[in-house]
């Protein structure tokens, strides 16, 4: 039996299977996320990537039950440490959430609040989960975070509003305010998002380390490859709502399967060695979650498309495991022969990655 096919909840810390979350609108049916499976072990990094629109930010917030409007459709199966979500009472994921799981926002200036100080905020979520605690010990836990995190001053710093903070700055004091409780499960949904490059390695490097103190499991939202590339065990690559690859790190960027995938890491420019010829960017714009378009989603924008007998526009293609794969665990959903990806990697995308 595949590790796609167990039942969910079987030994990982976070499972899930056959995620679908669906709006309805006044345009139609969005299928934002439309039938994902994963698992994620304690102490282990997912990188889930992919462009804006593919899906990514609306699974992380069904895991978190942050979809609770009417007009959401969530169907599959969600378990955390084997206790399932999907169909728990909104008390009980309330409860979970912020303790045992919690989310770092893309936008810390939206996701704080304007008038409240940083450690108003971070004494608010620990005390939900500690009403024990007394103000001032969790305001010292508040000036511990902050300090963990990396703020100078944070005695002082702790009364600032979030306005007084730079981008990175906040960007700490939120992950302050996700870690205030020890969640066993981390969130960061684009975590580097208008940062610059050095604020970005600083930020991730804290969530590496942050990750090894607290033992956390960790997912990674981002549309950018390269800011997984060092800090993620495993990689899933979304579009058009689905999963179309999944595997260990280092073999999704030294083989990758999928030509999606392809045009991501050819996009990504590297440091490493001298340029030859301008970065390729995947042609094209994502698809319409209302209109997706029939077979494989990604058809219509792939230079291969029409290798496959004219499967890829009419077939969804599965999730199949790819062969010769050394580290195991690695899969994608394309409609190409293997052995024919595997010769178009070889002679057309490896020499220009």
């Amino acid at each position: 039996m595949t590790d796609l096919l167990k039942p969910a909840g079987g030994g990982s810390f976070l499972s899930v299977r056959d995620l679908r979350i669906h709006f309805d609108t006044d345009d139609g049916l969005v299928k934002s996320v439309d039938g994902v499976s994963f698992d994620l072990e304690r102490g282990k990094t997912l990188g889930i990537v992919g462009e804006s629109g593919s899906g990514k930010s609306v699974t992380s917030l069904g895991i978190m039950g942050l979809h609770r409007s009417k007009r959401a459709r969530i169907t599959g199966e969600i378990h955390l440490d084997g206790e399932e979500l999907i169909g728990a009472d909104p008390d009980r994921v309330r409860q979970l959430r912020g303790r045992s799981m919690a989310m770092i926002f893309q936008d810390p200036l939206t996701a704080m609040h304007p008038y409240y100080t940083v450690g108003q905020q971070i004494v608010e979520a620990y005390r939900v989960h500690h009403p024990e605690a007394k103000k001032a010990a969790a305001r010292r836990r508040a000036v511990e975070m902050l300090d963990r995190v990396g703020i100078p001053q944070p005695d002082r710093r702790v009364d600032d509003y979030p306005h007084q903070f730079s981008g990175g700055m906040r960007q700490r004091a939120m992950i302050a305010m996700a870690l205030v409780n020890d969640p066993s499960l981390l969130i960061a949904d684009e975590p580097t998002t208008a940062l610059d490059v050095t604020v970005q390695a600083q930020i991730l490097d804290l969530i590496r380390d942050l990750q090894q103190e607290f033992g956390s499991a960790v997912i990674i939202i981002t549309h950018d490859l390269g800011v997984v590339a060092e800090l993620a065990d495993d990689i899933l690559v979304m579009y058009g709502g689905k999963c179309i690859e999944r595997g260990p790190a280092a073999t999704l960027f030294d083989s990758p399967e999928h030509p999606y995938t392809w045009g991501l890491l050819g996009s990504m420019p590297r440091l490493d060695r001298e340029l030859q010829e301008r970065l390729i960017p995947v042609k094209g714009t994502p698809p319409s979650l209302i209109n997706v378009p029939s077979g494989c989603a990604f058809h219509p924008r792939c230079p291969y498309a029409e290798l496959t007998d004219g499967r890829s526009s009419s077939e969804v293609p599965v999730l199949v495991e790819a062969t010769g794969s050394e580290a195991g665990g690695h899969w994608a959903a394309c409609h190409l022969p293997a052995a024919k990806r595997h010769q178009i990697f070889a002679d057309e995308i490896a020499p220009r990655l």
